[in-house]
Parts: C-alpha cells; sequence; structure tokens
C-alpha cells in the first residue's frame, strides 16, 4: 500500500512542509509566547494570564485600537459593498466594452493595499494636496485631512471603499445567474425596477452577498499598511487612526514585547472568529439558498 500511495504523499510533501512549518507551526509558537514574557533578545520567561490580563484591564490603548478598528469596519464594509453592489448592477447592463471595464474597476483592489497607493493617499489628502486644490476651485478652503482627528480615519475608509473590485467582480458574477425571465415575469405583472431588485436581484444575490460580507470583514479587521503609512507608524493624529494590527506591530516591533503581541494577536484571532461565527449563525435568517 505504500508504495501504491507514495507519490501522491511526495506530490502533497511540498504542502505539508509549508503547513506545518510555515502556518501550523508559528501558530502553536505565538500561542506559547502568548503566555510570556519575551522581548527577542531573552528567553521566554512564563507569566502565565498576566498578558491577557493586562489587555483588558490595564491597557487604554487596546480599547483605543478597538474603537478605531471597529469603527473602520463598521462603515468601510458595508460602504465598500454598497458600491461594488452598485457598479456590478451597472455594468451587468450589457454595455459595450465590459472586459475593459471590469479589468478598470477591478485594478485598485490589486494596487489598493500597497505602499505606494498609501503614500499617494497621504498626499492626495494633505494640507497642500490635491482634494484641497479641487476644493479651491470653489471657493472651499478644505482641512489637513490626514493630521486632523475628525477626519483622518474617514481617508482611510475612503480609500477602503476605492478598493471595491473584488466584491464588485463577485457581484457580477452572481448577477448573472440570476434567470432572466425572473425579470420578464415580473415587468409583465408591471413591477417597477426597484421593486424587481427588491424582491428579485437582492433576494436572490443574498449568498453571494454573505461570502463578501464575510470576507471583507476579515480584510477590513487585518487592515495595516494604509494606516502605517499614512500615520508613520503612529496611528496619530490622537490615536484617530490607531488600528488593532497597527498597534500590535508597535508592540511587537517598536517595543519587543513579542509575548504581549503574540497575546494582542490571538485576542484578534477570537474577535475574528466571533464575528465570523456570528454571521453564520445568523445566516439562516436573511440568506436565500435554491433550496
Amino acid at each position: 500500500m505504500w508504495t501504491r500511495d507514495a507519490p501522491g504523499y511526495l506530490f502533497l510533501l511540498p504542502w505539508f512542509i509549508g503547513f506545518f512549518g510555515l502556518t501550523l507551526g508559528p501558530m502553536l509558537t505565538s500561542l506559547y509566547l502568548s503566555f510570556t514574557d519575551f522581548d527577542l533578545l531573552t528567553s521566554p520567561n512564563w507569566v502565565g494570564m498576566d498578558n491577557y490580563t493586562r489587555i483588558f484591564t490595564a491597557d487604554p490603548k487596546f480599547a483605543a485600537s478597538m474603537r478605531v478598528t471597529f469603527f473602520f469596519v463598521i462603515f468601510s464594509v458595508p460602504l465598500k459593498l454598497a458600491f461594488a453592489l452598485a457598479v456590478a448592477l451597472l455594468l451587468n447592463r450589457g454595455m459595450r466594452g465590459l472586459p475593459l471595464y471590469r479589468a478598470v474597476f477591478y485594478l485598485p483592489s490589486l494596487l489598493g493595499a500597497s505602499v505606494a497607493i498609501a503614500v499617494l493617499w497621504r498626499q492626495l489628502f494633505a494640507g497642500d494636496g490635491v482634494v484641497n486644490d479641487f476644493l479651491a476651485i470653489f471657493g472651499i478652503e478644505g482641512p489637513s485631512w490626514i493630521s486632523n482627528p475628525r477626519y483622518s480615519l474617514w481617508t482611510l475608509i475612503v480609500l477602503s471603499i476605492w478598493q471595491f473590485g473584488s466584491p464588485m467582480i463577485i457581484f457580477l458574477a452572481g448577477l448573472r445567474q440570476i434567470p432572466q425571465d425572473m425579470y420578464e415575469a415580473a415587468s409583465l405583472d408591471g413591477a417597477s425596477k426597484s421593486r424587481m431588485f427588491w424582491k428579485i436581484t437582492l433576494p436572490l444575490l443574498t449568498p453571494v452577498v454573505f461570502f463578501n460580507a464575510v470576507i471583507q470583514t476579515i480584510d477590513a479587521f487585518k487592515s495595516f499598511t494604509p494606516a502605517f503609512i499614512i500615520s508613520g507608524g503612529t496611528g496619530n493624529p490622537i490615536n484617530s487612526t490607531l488600528f488593532y494590527t497597527l498597534y500590535l506591530y508597535q508592540e511587537a516591533f517598536g517595543f519587543f514585547r513579542m509575548g504581549y503581541a503574540s497575546a494582542l494577536a490571538w485576542v484578534l484571532l477570537a474577535i475574528v472568529a466571533a464575528f465570523t461565527g456570528f454571521s453564520f449563525l445568523t445566516s439562516k435568517y436573511w440568506v436565500h439558498y435554491d433550496e
């Protein structure tokens, strides 16, 4: 039997090495380190639950980073999905040059998380940036968007919405699966376009909405590069862009508190798992499958 199965295991060997060496192994190591005091220079010192106790009882920056992250997730994900669906509906009308439009609209999703785009975004929303130059044409004096705590987080939300290409492509694929005869029957019955959207399109598209919502929520919790570049790695002004991942980075590579950073990482994993589990538990009330 071993001779028969050996080629299959041989082909799977790279995956096994990657999974155990690059995924499972580091995860278990970080879980152990989360119960230690470790600074990369000395051996880990076991402290038990002290790191987790400090996170929930004696760390004001943890609470600040959670507020910023939740605000970002709550606003960026629905707005991005709504914009992606609107563009998908527009493209689904069968306009000419559809492949070109799909490629152009998908491009921000490929570039949006890059350092170059984050630097460009910082220049656009600076006090002397292009956005304020445009507003000045109409006699409006715009603020320095990225250095004002009232607006800085919203610039990151706008950047997230701009990366709508990936959910848009998935929405477009879902729209193509809806039978056209349903629209024809509704049209014969005198249904308006808006009524057909709410009664036909959206209910039949709920599995795709659910998939996009879960994926985009997880990505929003993991967002790091734009906040790091735009705030210079500080989360300023006044911690208004201190994403949870940015705070984790500061603890790990700024102060070399690797044990504490590992605990923060596992708390983030628990939060994302809770959101995902809640989404699946509630999906039966609003997601409509074929059956």
